[in-house]
């Protein structure tokens, strides 16, 4: 075959063309001029960042002709016969295939000759950490101490499965994800020099399908090279790397803007037609509105979108997103997506997300605290109205029939404060019997019960204290709660008819706070002494305890027994 991939062809030859690395590049070039070389080194990092290149390079400039020099020469016959691979001083051994204990004792066994075509030999172990536990122990002792012309360059993706034993012995060099931005214009440096006509923005698209790895978009560039016709285009990018056009990801976010399920749903259906990956989708989808919530916070920062390209439709739609949907957008798909991963039929968690994101409804705090606070202010007027019907109704009667020797009427009292009918309350007690009250007292669980919760919620701290044939006087421990309740006439209503049900009688609820109960039982009860000693002419003085025994508990309920 004549024809070699891209990333063979453009294979770095010299420590310049490693890119994204350059804290390790600019530490072996120094070692390299000072003569510090270590006998042993270790490259981890992700696929496709340069870590075997970098091993090779280092191996032709400590074996150049022209050393000590920071970049090999490539000239000379050491540099091209390392790159060619005919100088059998520097071996390359790949651990994945021959990870036993014997061939990495065949190697080790011709560690003590000296090289034979160049100053040192190197052995570059590829993807180390696939030795066995024997191997790593018979590679143990020589990387220790080896001879003076043997250095090991040892290579991994996964660092945590070497033996620490092996690490404290090398000098460790982590290589790090290549940015999206140098990728571009390391392709861009190879489509003009093989004369390719290339979009800019397929190149983008190629760079951040790569994830980091240069390896890996050379191998896509190759592959949208192969499928174009006369010009790579951004669909062609699109098809090689099974990602979502910008313009399908708009249509969806508007959708999900306008809470259109039917354009969703059609689109959805547009996408899983050309074959693209659910799962696939739903990470584009992730990193599109990643990009939305990076461009509204920090417009200036476009190198770290990773999906989105900032069109008009891009700047319209975040324009018109919250930031706050952004946030739930965010969160349900990222849900979305572990739960795909566990299921068989992952198309039907992508169709029930885009119907739920279709319909989602976003907290927006601001107009919701708004609309609360408008609610309460008309709350608070249709309660003072209520008060102020109340106060002419129940304090009217109260003023006839309590106590007439005040001369002085009763000073009124504020507009916030809650006022029990009091007339009313006198009628009921003066018709009240214990008999009625043991038998709402007996009905009072069951008849919360059957309450909706926010009617049997205002009854949390209230309890009967008497009760008539036809009404039951309620005591509230807060005037609040006892204002509320008695203002809601379905309240009313729900605690007559639930009593109604369970005892067959109708009562009126009469509500009063706690503190104007004790006031409002004692007149009561001091206006029938005294109506009973203008009765009787000659009034019996009663005694001290049981007097306060009627104090405490009302006249009504003591019985006095000879």
């Amino acid at each position: 075959m004549s024809y070699q991939a891209l990333y063979r062809v453009w294979r770095p030859q010299a420590f310049i063309d490693v890119v994204g690395q350059e804290h390790v590049t600019k530490t072996l070039q120094n070692a390299l001029l000072q003569q510090k070389i270590s006998h042993a080194y270790l490259f981890s990092g992700p696929r496709g960042t340069g870590k075997t290149s970098a091993a090779k390079i280092l191996a032709k400039a400590i074996n150049c002709e022209h050393a000590p020099v920071a970049e090999p020469c490539n000239e000379c016959e050491a540099c091209r016969g390392i790159t060619n691979g005919t100088i059998p001083d520097v071996l390359e051994f790949d651990a994945a295939s021959n990870s036993r204990v014997e061939e990495m004792r065949d190697v080790l066994d011709k560690v003590k000759f000296a090289p034979t075509a160049v100053n040192y030999k190197v052995y570059i172990i590829d993807e180390v950490h696939m030795l066995s536990i024997s191997a790593f122990n018979a590679l143990l002792k020589t990387l220790e101490e080896p001879p003076k012309h043997v250095i090991f360059i040892l290579a991994t993706t996964e660092p945590h499965k070497i033996p620490l034993t092996i690490i404290s012995r090398c000098q460790r060099f982590d290589f790090r994800r290549i940015t999206a931005k140098s990728i571009v214009n390391r392709m861009k440096l190879i489509v003009d020099e093989t004369g390719v006509d290339c979009d800019d923005r397929a190149l983008q698209m190629i760079a951040r399908a790569a994830d980091g790895g240069m390896r890996d978009a050379l191998s896509l560039l190759d592959q949208a090279i192969s499928y174009s016709q006369d010009r790579v285009t951004v669909e062609d990018a699109l098809t090689v790397t099974g990602a979502v056009s910008q313009g399908f990801l708009n249509k969806m976010a508007r959708a999900f803007q306008e809470k259109d399920v039917a354009s969703g749903l059609d689109s959805l259906e547009e996408l899983l037609f050309h074959g693209k990956d659910p799962v696939r989708f739903i990470e584009d989808l992730i990193l599109f509105y990643r990009d939305m919530l990076l461009y509204k916070t920090a417009p200036n920062l476009e190198e770290s979108l990773e999906r989105a390209m900032l069109d008009e439709d891009f700047r319209l739609l975040a324009e018109a997103t919250s930031a706050e949907q952004l946030y739930q957008y965010i969160e349900f798909l990222n849900k979305t997506q572990q739960e795909m991963r566990w299921t068989n039929h992952p198309r039907i968690f992508l169709e029930v997300a885009v119907v739920k994101l279709c319909q989602m409804e976003t907290k927006q705090r601001e107009a919701a605290s708004s609309e609360q606070l408008e609610k309460l202010l008309q709350r608070i007027d249709q309660l003072e109205q209520e008060l102020n019907q109340l106060k002419t109704n129940g304090i009217a009667a109260t003023a006839q029939e309590t106590a007439p020797q005040q001369q002085k009427p009763a000073p009124r009292t504020t507009r916030n404060t809650f006022q029990a009918p009091v007339g009313k309350i006198n009628e009921v007690l003066k018709a009240a019997t214990k008999s009625d009250l043991q038998l709402v007292k007996s009905n009072w669980g069951e008849m919360r019960a059957g309450l909706m919760k926010s009617h049997a919620a205002l009854l949390n701290e209230a309890e009967p204290v008497a009760a008539s044939d036809t009404a039951v006087i309620i005591k509230f421990k807060h005037e609040m709660i006892c204002q509320m309740a008695m203002s809601r006439k379905d309240f009313l209503e729900a605690v007559s008819a639930s009593f109604s049900k369970l005892t067959g009688k109708r009562f009126l609820i009469l509500g009063v706070p706690e503190e104007q109960w004790l006031t409002i039982r004692e007149n009561f009860i001091n206006s029938q002494h005294s109506d009973e000693g203008e009765n009787s002419g000659t009034p019996e003085e009663e005694e001290p305890h049981i007097a306060e025994a009627k104090k405490l508990f009302g006249a009504e309920f003591v019985e006095i027994i000879d």
